[in-house]
């Protein structure tokens, strides 16, 4: 099995057995991996402990019940992690708890995405585009908005699997390459 499979099994039945009990829980037990995740990224020795061989089961088991208790965690997402560190699976929680993310936004009618352009946009450009997207796709659009000097000009918009490379960059490469051909 691929790690991918396993991180997808792995989020969807956590998402399943919050689902059961409504949306509200399904997304507080998101809450609750987002919130270890986020530990884990600020905190990369942490993460690290769950890498470690050298660390027990129980060590882990003990360290992530710790944590999980102080986050006020429910049972279920307790569980769950206790669960990833029996099976020595921990160390994929960053990926497990992106793919619960996805699920949820699924679920909620949500696309993420990320818009990259060469300078700064001001808030009412930056929401005039998502009202844009909203309007076309019919759902939520949560944009993250990034600035990269090197295309030039232009957007570079990622939503979903989709990618709209409409940059200054891509076009004079494009250029680049008739020219070359001799087109």
């Amino acid at each position: 099995m691929t790690g991918n499979v396993v991180v997808g099994r792995y989020a969807k039945a956590l998402f399943t057995i919050g689902s059961k009990e409504g949306v509200s829980t399904a997304e507080a037990y998101g809450q609750s991996l987002a919130g270890l995740a986020e530990l884990l990224k600020n905190i990369p020795s942490l993460a690290e402990v769950f890498h470690n061989p050298l660390f027990t089961t129980q060590e882990k088991q003990a360290l992530v019940e710790r944590l999980l208790k102080e986050m006020g965690a429910s049972k279920q997402v307790t569980d769950f992690c206790l669960l990833l560190a029996l099976k020595g699976r921990l160390d994929m929680l960053l990926a497990i708890e992106s793919s619960y993310r996805s699920l949820m936004d699924e679920a909620k009618g949500v696309l993420r995405g990320k818009m990259i352009t060469a300078v700064e946009l001001d808030y009412g450009k930056r929401q005039e585009v998502v009202e844009s997207l909203q309007k076309r796709s019919g759902r939520t659009v949560i944009l993250d908005f990034e600035v990269d000097p090197a295309i030039l000009g232009g957007v570079v918009l990622k939503v979903g699997d989709k990618i709209l490379d409409a940059s200054l960059r891509a076009q004079l490469g494009l250029l680049r390459q008739n020219i070359t051909r001799g087109e």
